[in-house]
């Protein structure tokens, strides 16, 4: 299910535009941003006559569209031209820190190791596999095989997205699918490994693909071009015409496909925010009709596995955090479940992963992540703990069924990212890997501390900071605060290359763990949503001032941050407590939340508003309207803001930003910058290079160090 989940060639002439850039002004108060155009729109809503002046510039095919966002671009370069040099400097910072020719640690799937691989100066991977022992083992001088190479597809293009790949279960096969706009709309193409031939056999707008046992038909599913809703479910032998097999009516569903961990099932399994159905298809038999595992209840949501002729099911049935249970494949209904896992009222099982002997389960609890590991013949459970304050532990996915062994990744706001080894039986861990940084890193150098935070109405948020050592907690720090709150998506305290920069020059970063996460289980979730979701915005302002208030930083010491849904959080807070505030970097921001949720042909709309509201219902339109940071934008001062996006952005359309901007800059009354920067040929993720992507990460780090009036 899809969610809202980031030089100047030449002078612009803005004269058409009503307005001017001074591209050779060296004093950045002479130079002037450019001023949108208006246009007559309105529409009655609720009885609410509802205007837009900015309404056109979500004509993307209007060249005078294009030419504004691009005078936005040329202001904002000129803006900015004094923090290109230390932008420059972040960049070779991180790239210093980072090993250009790495590979992946090799994972077994079947007879072959499979990893990834980069090479110095190269943008994108290589997609690789060598020959496993005949012990089983990796052998590491085995001739490698290139199944894909990430630069060649990216050749001639501005963009290159891999939408994901998959083997076929004889190995002489792999699918894969690319997006080259950044539009996430992808294409799917088959490549013959023995022969190094891509087949003719190609399908526009694949979001998902799965094997059957035959190895020459593919399940995928297929979004809507208009709503981008992945609604339909194709099967393709190749060489022939694709057949649909299901079509999803419910505009909250959306369809993915996938093969159980056995590879005895092909799984459909169809979602909304609070509903969820699988249905089965014999793998060894994909023509036959598929079966529905449990059906459809509304606020019913399950997952589904199989495991020795039973199907294992995540299930929220009487436990809303989830359990796990098993049932025959025959008659998986609740009549014939046993419980594996059982409920926890402080722990929310995430996931899980199933081998022939072993099941591990991923949870959270107190927004941290830990590891059980059941034994099936002994019924018995074991913990993976972990000691730190701070952390991120989680399954990385082991392809082998039949191992004994599973791959785990661990790591902190301070310790790089580690590939663990975990034995099933023992639950004894041996490290394979750790990321290399380069230049002599220190990890004691640094620290990370857990906070709580009591917020307005007596709950208590966890938030977690990190820091170098010896930062004095007097209120004068520069101290970025990160968020996001939406969706039920869990933020993680990770490990960054990029961010030791701004540490390394006495910045504090905090993440808050808000509402609407589901960081302290469903309920966090449930109480940062539809007419709760102020929650969200309330836990981000009180985490806000009590760092202000217990010396971590103070309000001209401040920066926020937040992407996408993120990007609602920054306009929403922003519109509330713009003093609280030095400085905002709002990505693909999601800001104009009416104009988005009353256009059910965008993409998204239909299927959010069990997040968000339907704004057809009066009480939802009401409430969505109170907040909505397109709509509340008022005459007043307010804080520094960068805002960042794509021109091909599916998720947050690009005209949200730009109208954000366009309107403020008539309604703020201060001389603080407001900028808009716009990614031409990128989408929601930004660049698609990795180094085109630091390079994005470092402007935007050094326009928030310029900010804190650090020049170096």
């Amino acid at each position: 299910m899809k969610i809202r989940h980031l030089s100047i060639a030449g002078f612009v002439s803005l004269m058409s535009l009503q307005g001017g850039v001074s591209m050779a002004a060296s004093n950045t108060d002479s130079i002037k941003p450019p001023v949108a155009a208006t246009s007559q729109w309105q529409e009655v809503r609720h009885g609410e006559t509802v205007t837009d002046p900015y309404r056109w510039l979500h004509k993307k095919e209007d060249p005078k569209v294009i030419d504004y966002l691009k005078a936005e671009n040329a202001y904002t370069d000129a803006m900015t031209a004094h923090v290109k040099p230390l932008a420059d400097k972040l960049f070779q910072e991180t790239r210093a820190r980072m090993k250009e020719t790495d590979l992946s640690v090799p994972v077994r799937r079947g007879n072959y190791y499979y990893y990834n691989r980069f090479e110095a100066g190269k943008q994108y991977p290589f997609f690789c596999r060598r020959p496993a022992a005949a012990n089983g083992q990796d052998d590491v001088n085995a001739k490698e095989e290139i199944m894909l190479d990430g630069n060649a597809l990216a050749e001639g293009q501005k963009f290159m997205g891999m939408g994901g790949t998959k083997i076929s279960p004889d190995a002489n096969l792999i699918a894969y699918w690319v997006d080259y706009t950044g539009y996430r709309q992808f294409r799917l193409q088959v490549k013959d490994l023995r022969s190094g031939k891509v087949l003719s056999d190609s399908v526009e707008r694949v979001t998902s693909v799965a094997w059957a046992a035959d190895n020459q038909t593919l399940f995928y599913t297929q979004e809507d071009p208009v709503t981008k809703r992945s609604d339909r479910l194709f099967r393709l032998k190749l060489g022939s015409q694709p057949e649909q097999v299901y079509y999803e009516p419910v505009e909250q569903f959306a369809l993915e496909v996938g093969t159980t961990k056995d590879r005895a099932f092909v799984i459909v399994h169809a979602q909304s925010t609070d509903t969820t159905e699988d249905w089965a298809i014999p793998a060894d038999k994909p023509t036959t009709a598929m079966r529905s595992v449990l059906g459809r209840q509304t606020g019913h949501r399950y997952d589904t596995d199989s495991h020795n002729g039973q199907f294992l099911i995540r299930t929220n049935r009487n436990a809303r955090n989830f359990r796990l249970v098993s049932a025959p494949v025959a008659t998986p209904d609740e009549a014939h479940w046993t419980t594996i896992a059982e409920h926890q009222n402080d722990g929310l099982i995430t996931g899980y992963e199933v081998f022939e002997h072993y099941l591990a389960v991923a949870e959270k609890s107190q927004a941290l992540n830990r590891i059980r590991i059941y034994d099936f013949a002994k019924k018995s459970w074991k913990t993976i703990a972990f000691d730190d304050q701070v952390y991120l532990a989680m399954n990385t996915g082991t392809p082998e069924y039949r191992s004994g062994t599973m791959r785990i990744n661990y790591q902190s706001p301070v310790t790089p990212s580690t590939v663990m080894e975990v034995d099933l039986a023992s639950g004894q861990r041996k490290v394979l890997k750790q990321q290399e940084v380069l230049g002599g890193y220190d990890a004691s150098r640094y620290e990370a501390r857990r906070i709580w935070v009591t917020a307005r109405d007596g709950v208590r948020v966890p938030a977690w900071a990190v820091m170098k050592k010896g930062v004095e907690l007097n209120g004068k720090a520069p101290l970025l605060l990160y968020a996001y709150g939406s969706y039920g998506i869990s933020m993680e305290p990770s490990f960054s290359l990029a961010r030791l920069s701004l540490l390394d020059r006495g910045v504090i970063y905090v993440q808050a763990h808000i509402r609407g996460g589901t960081e302290m289980g469903e309920h966090w979730h449930d109480d940062g949503m539809l007419m709760k979701k102020k929650n969200t915005f309330y836990d981000f302002i009180d985490v806000a001032e009590y760092l202000t208030k217990n010396g971590w930083t103070s309000r001209d010491r401040l920066i926020i941050e937040g992407g996408s849904a993120g990007g609602l959080l920054m306009g929403a807070v922003t519109n509330m407590r713009p003093d609280l505030f030095k400085a905002v970097h709002a990505a693909v921001p999601f800001v104009d939340v009416m104009n988005t949720m009353m256009d059910a042909s965008l993409p998204l709309t239909t299927g959010e508003y069990l997040e968000w509201g339907n704004p057809n219902e009066k009480a939802a339109y009401d409430y969505m309207r109170s907040y909505s940071p397109y709509d509340n934008l008022e005459k007043k001062a307010y804080p520094a803001m960068l805002v960042t996006t794509g021109l091909n952005d599916s998720q947050v359309m690009y005209w949200e930003p730009a109208k954000y901007v366009a309107k403020l800059r008539t309604l703020k009354t201060d001389n603080n910058p407001l900028l808009l920067k716009m990614n031409m040929d990128a989408g929601h993720g930004g660049a698609s290079g990795r180094y085109d992507a630091l390079k994005e990460t470092a402007f935007n780090f050094a326009w928030m160090l310029d900010q804190w009036g650090i020049k170096e």
